[in-house]
């Protein structure tokens, strides 16, 4: 029975990691339809951002990663949506090359700063023991905090005035600032809001794999994946998808090894996809945000 809930933790904290990597890409991709080539490297900037602030600042952990990394890359994502992103809306093809470039870029910068070392910081939790056998702490931190983000993002979209303004103008911007609503301080922090989440889930899954200006490239795959095969709603769609492929990976990885699991990964989404062109949402949950 304990080793039946330590296996059952490792698959609730496998969709947790997905959820927190996806879900500031189901912001961007599934409200503003922008396809954010860079989202990996929000996450890496979230990262270091935990990591100096802690690390060098001497500021506690948690600040570090739930208010401090956020607040950062979402000022940022603000910036480059007013400097970048708002001259290229409905050319997709166009966004897409723009945000490959300024993830280059990022990556370039960073390994300027930081070089090709690993930072990382120690995980904020002891192990939690279950019987005869023990897991970790910050494995039910992450699947606390991932029900508790998935919650919170529902409850601002569905019941406050930004929320509401922002679906709106995603939905016909024309008709929003017809209604009084202001579309260009709407997309700036939506696409913000989207990149503080990202930076949220850079500094959470620190201490887990570390820090280097390339990782993004290893959280971006799988964030697409998960988004795409979860259709267009955001919350959704980034649940039941994480769920899906969260189960399957970490199923062959306890048969088999990681390897295997990430390519299981890869194959459940290419055969939903082709079972289920628009994603799961698009057959399923259609009313669901």
């Amino acid at each position: 029975m304990d080793l039946f809930i330590i296996y059952a933790i490792e698959v609730l904290n496998a969709i947790a990691v997905l959820v927190i990597m996806s879900v500031g890409l189901a912001v961007v991709f599934g409200m503003m339809k922008i396809v954010n080539m860079a989202h990996g490297e929000f996450m890496m900037l979230g990262g270091y951002s935990a990591i100096l602030a802690t690390n060098q600042w001497c500021v506690p952990i948690w600040i570090s990663m739930l208010v401090i990394a956020p607040l950062t890359v979402g000022v940022f994502g603000a910036v480059i949506e007013r400097v970048i992103i708002r001259h290229l809306y409905g050319r997709m093809i166009d966004t897409m090359l723009a945000t490959w470039g300024l993830s280059l870029a990022l990556i370039g910068a960073a390994t300027m700063l930081f070089g090709n070392t690993t930072l990382g910081i120690s995980s904020p939790l002891p192990s939690v023991s279950i019987g005869s056998y023990s897991t970790s702490g910050y494995s039910l931190f992450m699947i606390v905090f991932a029900i508790g983000l998935l919650g919170a993002l529902w409850l601002l979209l569905r019941f406050t005035t930004l929320g509401l303004c922002a679906r709106a103008t995603m939905q016909n911007a024309r008709m929003a600032a017809a209604l009084g609503s202001n579309p260009g301080k709407i997309y700036s922090l939506t696409f913000g809001l989207g990149a503080a989440l990202s930076g949220l889930g850079g500094a959470l899954l620190a201490p887990i794999t570390g820090v280097i200006p390339t990782i993004g490239v290893s959280f971006i795959a799988k964030a697409f994946i998960t988004v795409i095969g979860g259709g267009s709603a955001i919350i959704a769609g980034t649940l039941s998808a994480s769920t899906l492929f969260g189960t399957i990976s970490q199923l062959v990885t306890y048969f088999s090894t990681p390897v295997f699991g990430a390519v299981a990964l890869l194959l459940s989404a290419i055969v939903l996809l082709r079972l289920l062109p628009q994603g799961i949402t698009g057959r399923f949950f259609r009313r669901s945000l």
